[in-house]
């Protein structure tokens, strides 16, 4: 039992062909600063694989800033039941590496807002 391992552009085309959901295990100051488009928030501070968000038709991706408590939390998820779990290797930071358009928040307006990367 492990956790895959994908790279931002294996999650973005999974992304994008619907074929993924992408869960986010970072905290929520965390995910309130920036994201990924179209992650959930779910943080590893209170990670219960039982209550994960569920789409059978959808592969479970998880992510964090580096990809460390992403492992983590794709490990107890396989302890917990998941039958399989992926997660974004490199997090966040890698996905902005790749030049992947990141949401964050407007300090002035505190609107979210698409950025480039």
């Amino acid at each position: 039992m492990s956790v895959v391992d994908y790279s931002p552009e294996e999650v973005k085309q999974k992304l994008d062909d619907g074929t993924a959901l992408l869960v986010d295990v970072r905290e929520p100051n965390e995910f309130l600063h920036e994201r990924i488009p179209g992650a959930f928030l779910f943080p590893l501070s209170s990670f219960d694989p039982a209550q994960l968000p569920a789409d059978g038709s959808k592969e479970l991706i998880l992510h964090c800033g580096i990809g460390q408590r992403s492992q983590m939390a794709g490990m107890a998820a396989l302890e917990g039941g998941v039958p399989k779990v992926a997660h974004l290797a490199p997090g966040i930071k890698g996905w902005k590496m790749a030049g992947l358009a990141t949401i964050v928040t407007d300090p002035v307006t505190g609107q979210p807002m698409l950025k480039e990367n």
